[in-house]
């Protein structure tokens, strides 16, 4: 009886397995077929992986626009870790009525699509690219000031930071450390799961990003991987095997980063501290 269950669990596993990955496999499968053949459904690898990827190189700048993406990611990743981090971490540590006003502000602020914001956000970069050029309209700053934090990651390492064992603090303290001190020497090498978790969601997040980055970014030079990969599938004729080969150099990145850190993300995303 017990093998039998265990062999179900199994066959259940691997049927939602191969359901899960499919995708992927039909992605790299297509990006070594012809368009034709993509249209057609089929799903056995073909040989012309190295023709989709001339096509592609030819058609397309994607060697700047992985580099904008790269940018931006990077950018936006860091700043949103140290703001974040540093956000979480007051309001948790020093805590008072008003602070906690500020942070129930913070969370129904996540109640507001960005749709809701997009024109308001847009009209300010416009009148900021009077001023300062370099943050305004069609920069990759713009791209990035938006999104260096939000309060879902402020909430995350507000929540994780229940968990950091303040005797470390009143150590510190006794040691000489000045605030910003315990903060740099003490909380983030100790967090270094809480950082890996949100990090990959951040850069994730940033790296897919589409819709402020169609709105705010108006020439060829400054478009990034998402942008170019609709302007490929939004053509009169489009040819998906360099559509395919496009998409698997844009997942290329966040694999990456995902199964580099995928230890640190499980420990951050249950709340470990180490």
């Amino acid at each position: 009886m017990m093998k039998t269950k265990r062999l179900f669990t199994y066959a259940f596993l691997i049927i939602v397995s191969f359901v899960s990955i499919f995708p992927f496999l039909w992605m790299l499968s297509s990006s070594t077929n012809l368009s034709v053949d993509v249209t057609k459904g089929k799903l056995l690898p073909g040989s012309h992986l190295m023709d989709n990827m001339h096509s592609l190189l030819e058609k397309v700048d994607i060697v700047t626009a992985l580099s904008n993406s790269a940018k931006v990611s990077i950018s936006t990743t860091l700043l949103a870790m140290l703001i974040a981090s540093l956000a979480g971490y007051g309001f948790e540590i020093y805590r008072s009525r008003a602070k906690d006003v500020v942070f129930n502000i913070l969370l129904m602020s996540m109640m507001i699509p960005f749709a809701a914001i997009m024109i308001p956000l847009y009209r300010m970069f416009g009148s900021i690219s009077n001023v300062m050029p370099w943050i305004g309209i069609d920069t990759l700053s713009s791209v990035v000031i938006p999104t260096v934090t939000t309060a879902f990651l402020i909430f995350f390492f507000r929540q994780s930071t229940k968990m950091f064992p303040k005797d470390l603090l009143e150590a510190g303290r006794m040691d000489g450390l000045s605030e910003l001190g315990l903060f740099f020497r003490v909380y983030m090498p100790t967090m270094k799961t809480t950082y890996a978790a949100a990090a990959i969601i951040t850069f994730m997040s940033s790296w897919n990003n589409y819709l402020w980055p169609l709105i705010v970014l108006q020439t060829p030079e400054n478009q990034t991987i998402p942008l170019l990969i609709s302007n490929l599938g939004s053509s009169y004729a489009p040819d998906y095997g360099v559509i395919m080969i496009a998409i698997v150099l844009s997942t290329l990145p966040t694999a990456l980063v995902f199964f580099l850190m995928q230890k640190h993300f499980v420990a951050g995303m249950v709340g470990s501290v180490k």
